[in-house]
């Protein structure tokens, strides 16, 4: 239900209302989707299988496994924190904290974003030193476990993958078990081709293969949870659109103060303010604004200022001005 309050203010000791707010709620239809179950399979997955992983590294004195290992490690952090920012983001507004905890989506997919660069480094270096002093592995060993993780984190990734396109906190979980997924992968190719070969610098050479498609598969959600925690217009709207929609509203002769910004990873608002010469344009138009809004730009959350004289200077009017 679309809610539209209208708060006077006398410019003047005339009695005309030329300077109103409007605040219109289109309902809230893209809240978080609960991905709680899945998160509490995949962090149990995956804690489990990083133990086996880690010991067996040791005994079959494997890099790649020892490496696929670590980085996993880090993706059970990033379940976690992307699960407790799942659990934040639901909290009730406070009178500080009016919109909740909501963004705390965008921070954890960030933080994701952060981990997954880090163990990319790990792997790295510890990559580098093994090209330089290769050391032969148990190959079957490492081919059997990792095996088991690419099963471990290919069930994990599907779990997410309904809502990686709608949130990237969920994109951030999604990927670094998709990353961890190609680990594994690479882990088997390098050993098979071990045991067809004897070349035993395949296993770090593999490693730096996959910090590569890593580092790849993660920058654009770096990139994009970077923008969204400085309050970025989210990459899937158009900023341009969403002013021509509004500059073209009927009775509207122009537009200023229009923001766009992510409340968190899966909601939008959007403060403007709205020129209207003829009068105010009544709740019903704020109402239909407000679900067009939502409907095609999946902004939730929008408030809207009406301004009946176009001569009003606006002290927020210029673009420059915040």
């Amino acid at each position: 239900m679309a809610h539209a309050h209208d708060h006077p203010h006398q410019h003047d000791h005339a009695a005309h209302d030329d300077h109103k707010h409007d605040h219109s709620h289109a309902g809230h239809s893209h809240a978080p989707a609960d991905f709680g179950r899945a998160f509490v399979i995949g962090i149990t997955l995956n804690a489990g299988f990083v133990v086996v992983e880690a010991l067996y590294g040791f005994i079959a004195n494997s890099t790649a496994l020892l490496a696929d290992a670590g980085h996993n490690l880090s993706d059970v952090l990033g379940l976690v924190v992307a699960w407790v920012a799942a659990i934040l983001s639901k909290r009730q507004p406070t009178p500080r904290l009016t919109y909740g905890l909501r963004n705390s989506s965008i921070l954890a997919a960030l933080l994701n974003a952060i981990l997954l660069l880090i163990a990319s480094g790990a792997i790295l270096l510890e990559a580098i030193q093994r090209l330089m002093e290769p050391e032969p592995i148990a190959s079957k060993t490492v081919i059997v476990v990792a095996t088991i993780g690419i099963a471990v984190n290919g069930i994990t990734a599907w779990l997410f993958a309904s809502g990686r396109k709608t949130d990237i906190n969920i994109k951030g979980a999604y990927l670094h078990m998709m990353a961890d997924a190609a680990v594994s992968l690479g882990v088997v190719l390098a050993a098979i081709t071990i045991l067809m070969t004897g070349w035993l610098w395949i296993d770090p050479a593999m490693s730096l293969v996959i910090v590569a498609v890593i580092v790849w598969g993660t920058w654009g959600l770096l990139r994009e949870s970077t923008a969204m925690s400085l309050a970025a217009v989210p990459s899937r709207i158009d900023p341009a659109a969403v002013r021509t929609f509004l500059s073209t509203l009927p009775g509207v002769v122009s537009i200023h103060d229009l923001h766009i910004w992510p409340m968190s990873t899966t909601e939008t608002a959007l403060t403007a303010h709205l020129v209207t010469p003829a009068g105010h344009p009544g709740d019903a138009f704020l109402i239909e604004t407000c679900h067009q809004l939502n409907d095609r730009f999946k902004i939730g959350h929008t408030t809207l200022q009406i301004e009946n004289s176009p001569d009003l200077e606006c002290s927020l009017k210029p673009d420059h001005v915040i």
